[in-house]
């Protein structure tokens, strides 16, 4: 099977995210502080460090930081995105004009820590389907404004993606089977809108639900909050005429034995909701 390839940002992406940080960030006055206390011809050499061990993600904004704070500053990368990091490990040092630098600390630091605590939350997930063709996937169940570069970490993870937003694929859930009148009618919906090139995916919640969204010809099923032994059957009654996904209640614990169910995808929000910051700093030293 062919591996992916890696994962990218699309730079005005980063750096419309990055100047909304600026604005929320530096005001109208901008670092009063380093301002009040640093002079403007002041240098200095800084490293980001890990203090814990994770993958990395979110360089591409750290370096967006340091380079639209302002004129004076270098970049250099020790690691790409998707790198398994360790404590100690130096991720990127960032040299020149010290104000500019200690401005632009903390919104890069943001990016990095927040960012690289999804990829490796998103990791660990992976790392429980080993064996499995199963493959992790995120939600939109997102921070807003964030959603590109956390889908992006999630794939840094070694995670799939689900679809990025209501308009880019039809994913007909409960609630609109319920007003539908049934799956058969949605799915029938569905098609009639959609055109050749937009995917359709049907919710079930129960093995009846799920053979007559298989009679309708969809292609991905979601299988919502279903136990493993109802899961297996899912699969067996399927038989490969449709991608199944399972979703609810996916937890670090319970996400093994799903995946041993033979499902194609699972989903959860718990990589881009629940991850925990990566701990990272940045150590200065006067140039």
């Amino acid at each position: 099977m062919m591996s992916a390839h890696p994962a990218a940002l699309p730079r005005h992406v980063i750096e419309r995210t990055v100047q909304t940080a600026f604005a929320e960030d530096l005001g109208e006055a901008g670092d009063i502080t380093s301002q009040a206390t640093i002079g403007p011809d002041a240098t200095a050499v800084a490293r980001i460090n890990a203090r814990s061990a994770g993958v990395i993600c979110g360089l591409d904004c750290a370096i967006a930081a340091f380079s639209l704070i302002g004129l004076g500053l270098e970049t250099m990368p020790f690691v790409a995105d998707g790198a398994v990091i360790g404590v100690g490990d130096a991720i990127l040092e960032v040299r020149g004009n010290a104000r500019n630098l200690l401005a632009a600390e903390r919104t890069a630091l943001n990016f990095l820590t927040h960012l690289s605590g999804v990829a490796t939350l998103t990791h660990s997930f992976v790392l429980q389907t080993e064996g499995t063709e199963a493959h992790i996937c995120c939600t939109r169940k997102t921070t807003p404004g964030l959603r590109a570069l956390e889908k992006y970490a999630v794939r840094c993870g070694g995670g799939h993606n689900h679809r990025f937003g209501l308009n880019d694929a039809i994913l007909i859930k409960d609630n609109h089977i319920a007003v539908a009148g049934g799956v058969a009618q949605a799915i029938a919906g569905a098609k009639a809108f959609g055109g050749h090139l937009v995917a359709i995916e049907v919710e079930v919640d129960t093995l009846g639900q799920l053979e007559e969204a298989l009679a309708s010809g969809v292609t991905a099923i979601l299988l919502d909050n279903m136990d493993e032994d109802t899961l297996a059957q899912a699969v067996a009654i399927t038989a490969g005429r449709a991608k199944l996904e399972a979703s609810g209640n996916v937890t670090l614990e319970r996400i093994a034995a799903i995946a041993r169910t033979g499902v194609d995808y699972i989903s959860t929000s718990r990589i881009t909701t629940a991850s925990t910051p990566l701990d990272l700093g940045l150590d200065i030293s006067i140039d």
